[in-house]
């Protein structure tokens, strides 16, 4: 079997194991200049350029590819889990997200941002979700795609990017198409600002924080 036929055989299974899974994208392989998706659960060829199903192969890296839908745009990796590309805020499991109050107060969470993990701090007063051009590289955001911004700080004005993050996940709840931005300075965490925040009931229960997704 050539290496084309076993990796359209690979998306096909693929496609065969996935049709009751949440709708999202999934890099399932490549083919020379050419990859292998899976749109909703079915297996497209798509080329540089090429659309199916709203979904636009913007570049081809390797075992990366970038994708556009809806305006949202985001990097796959081959074998990483199915990303959820636009539309507005949903719940991947449940509707409420328990966490624990550390010393300090500081709420610390593990969590992901389209499908890679990340490690949150909620921050009430952060307008947006922020992290840093680090961590945006690491977890594969083509920030500088983003709307360019400039911030005030210590030593002077810094860039920023603006963009859309098409999912991120606290808990059992997950929410696409979120706000964030982007700074070049290094940050421990990434903030959970109110661009996530502001979709949640929030209370505090002595030594926990409950988030409950409004209707």
């Amino acid at each position: 079997m050539t290496e084309h036929a076993r990796t359209l055989a690979l998306a096909l299974l693929l496609g065969s194991g996935m049709g009751a899974m949440a709708q999202g994208v999934q890099l399932a392989g490549t083919m020379g200049e050419r990859a292998l998706l899976m749109i909703d659960g079915q297996p497209h060829t798509l080329a540089v350029g090429a659309t199916v199903k709203g979904v636009t192969l913007v570049n081809l890296m390797g075992q990366n590819a970038e994708v556009r839908r809806d305006g949202n745009i985001l990097m796959l990796r081959v074998g990483a889990a199915p990303v959820s590309l636009g539309g507005a805020g949903r719940a991947a499991q449940g509707r409420e997200v328990v966490l624990p109050v550390g010393s300090g107060g500081h709420v610390v969470a593990r969590g992901s941002i389209n499908g890679r993990s990340v490690q949150f701090m909620v921050d009430t007063g952060a307008t947006f979700i922020a992290l840093s051009q680090a961590e945006a590289q690491r977890i594969g955001l083509d920030y500088q795609r983003g709307e360019p911004g400039v911030t005030q700080t210590a030593n002077g004005p810094a860039p920023v990017h603006m963009l859309n993050l098409a999912a991120v996940r606290l808990g059992e709840v997950e929410l696409s198409n979120v706000r964030a931005v982007v700074v070049p300075s290094p940050m421990p965490y990434v903030l959970l600002g109110n661009s996530f925040l502001s979709r949640f009931n929030m209370r505090r229960d002595g030594d926990t924080m409950r988030l409950e997704l409004r209707p």
